[in-house]
């Protein structure tokens, strides 16, 4: 990712809405797993640790990210160890080691996707699961896919593809972040018309409108516990090996 965009992960995914909403929403999915006492998690793509915390309670967490200033603020912020690694042919792992990969919005950055996921693949024990979300509708691409440095957003379609070609079964699939759909299709349009350096909702809105829109967006958590979403900004799946 661009530098910047880091320094603005590092001050803002503790209070603002999408990032503690989508750990809400995350929190609710891993449970759901059910990894076990003593699971063994990694989180691929850490950046600045703000999902270290959340994962630690539910095994022993290990993190990886290729950013310098980012782990380095990972680190110091959650005490995990993060290793520098990188997809698809850097990981500092060589054998099936864990029961749980996460890769939360990362997908995008990998130009090789389906190597990628093939490389995550063969670190999954039998019976371990990937857990990753990826920025959905390709028509939504807009100047804050550009400065995110995202090579693709993805439709079920072509998600589907890159797991299908890359050995991984979908054990789920759905949309989320759906009541917020129109506001961000605005914000993405918006973007297109009135391209800047900052693209909308890179800072946290005023704090009462932070508060509401994470209630909004966290409530996805308890739908998610119950059916797959019909629409929304983001894309989240559960694969497994073949």
């Amino acid at each position: 990712m661009n530098p910047e965009a880091y320094e603005v992960m590092a001050r803002t995914e503790d209070e603002h809405w999408w990032f503690a909403g989508r750990r809400r929403i995350l929190a609710s999915i891993i449970e759901a797993l059910n990894p076990g006492p003593g699971a063994r998690i990694l989180e691929v793509g850490a950046g600045t640790g703000g999902n270290l915390a959340m994962l630690d309670r539910f095994g022993e967490v290990h993190a990886v990210e290729l950013d310098d200033y980012a782990r380095a603020r990972a680190a110091e912020k959650t005490g995990v160890p993060v290793r520098k690694g990188f997809l698809p042919d850097g990981l500092p792992f060589d054998t099936p080691s864990f029961d749980l990969v996460c890769l939360f919005d990362v997908l995008e950055h990998i130009e090789d996707d389906v190597a990628a996921l093939r490389a995550l693949r063969q670190l999954l024990k039998p019976g371990g699961s990937i857990l990753l979300t990826v920025p959905a509708h390709a028509w939504l691409w807009s100047q804050h896919d550009v400065k995110l440095h995202h090579f693709r957003r993805y439709t079920k379609k072509t998600l589907r593809q890159c797991c299908d070609e890359a050995g991984c079964r979908i054990a789920r699939m759905s949309y989320f972040n759906l009541w917020l759909f129109p506001l961000a299709v605005a914000a993405r349009f918006a973007d297109r018309l009135l391209p800047g350096e900052r693209s909308l909702g890179e800072e946290p809105p005023a704090h009462p409108l932070n508060a509401a829109f994470l209630t909004l967006f966290g409530s996805e958590a308890a739908l998610l516990r119950r059916a797959n979403l019909p629409l929304g900004v983001s894309l989240l799946a559960i694969l497994t090996a073949t």
